[in-house]
């Protein structure tokens, strides 16, 4: 399958049924219905609008639903064709989430500043990439040690700086073939970035932004952390399903761990 050209039609006419289990009330009561105000909105976000309510937009959850489960289809398909999905999202109160989520799910990811040419100078940026983890593996072998402490020092910083940048992206040997991204406004040049290089983007649309950036667009509210996190559960279910591994139930766990104390 060619996934730079997927055919967004047939994903959304393969989906008669919910096979993600999304519920409306829930992606209700997650608040992915509330948009921004209408003095933010983006014209081309209009069709997705459904009312006001105040001086806030609402979306019209059909045309959530719909949009999830289209995108949920193509990851699924990404995932178990051994397709590499980047899950990028800096937005400060949402890194720990994003983090989370990418590691459980074994992508890569990037939550703080993206690094401009990530994608289209990515040869230069895995140069940069391959040194720090050399830096890394000397300091853990403690070849490090032979040099003055102001030299350690100076190392010190620069691994913590190269890990900002980096640390998400050790494992990514080349070109993802997908991208998800959590705030499209936030975040608009990694969507700029990967339609450049043909890189298919998948994007939480919130009703502020383009949702033409994004050839897999998730309409909804990409602010709020329950709604964000509604999504990137669903996400997190499709990708290790196809990755046959068990769901996470930290709760479950957490809930084991007290019994046994």
């Amino acid at each position: 399958m060619d996934f730079q050209k997927t055919n967004k039609k047939e994903i959304e006419e393969s989906h008669s049924d919910n096979k993600f289990g999304i519920i409306k009330k829930e992606v209700v009561e997650a608040g992915l219905c509330f948009g921004h105000g209408k003095s933010k909105s983006h014209p081309k976000m209009k069709p997705y609008i459904s009312g006001i309510k105040g001086t806030i937009q609402i979306l019209d959850v059909d045309k959530i639903v719909s949009k999830l489960i289209t995108a949920l289809d193509y990851i699924q398909s990404l995932v178990q064709n051994g397709k590499t999905l980047l899950l990028v999202g800096t937005k400060v109160q949402l890194r720990d989430l994003i983090k989370e989520t990418a590691q459980e799910c074994d992508l890569p990811y990037v939550i703080n500043r993206w690094v401009g040419g990530t994608f289209t100078n990515f040869d230069i940026i895995k140069k940069r990439i391959d040194y720090f983890k050399s830096l890394e593996e000397k300091e853990k072998k403690g070849e490090l040690e032979k040099y003055t402490k102001k030299e350690r020092i100076q190392f010190d910083k620069e691994i913590q700086k190269l890990k900002d940048k980096f640390e998400g992206l050790k494992n990514l040997d080349k070109l993802p073939d997908a991208v998800f991204i959590t705030n499209l406004h936030q975040d608009e040049l990694v969507a700029k970035e990967a339609r450049g290089k043909g890189i298919p983007v998948i994007a939480i649309t919130d009703t502020d932004v383009d949702p033409t950036l994004a050839d897999w667009p998730i309409i909804g509210n990409d602010d709020a952390i329950s709604s964000v996190k509604y999504i990137l559960d669903k996400v997190k279910e499709v990708v290790n399903k196809s990755k046959g591994r068990k769901p996470v139930n930290k709760e479950k766990d957490q809930s084991k761990e007290k019994q046994d104390l």
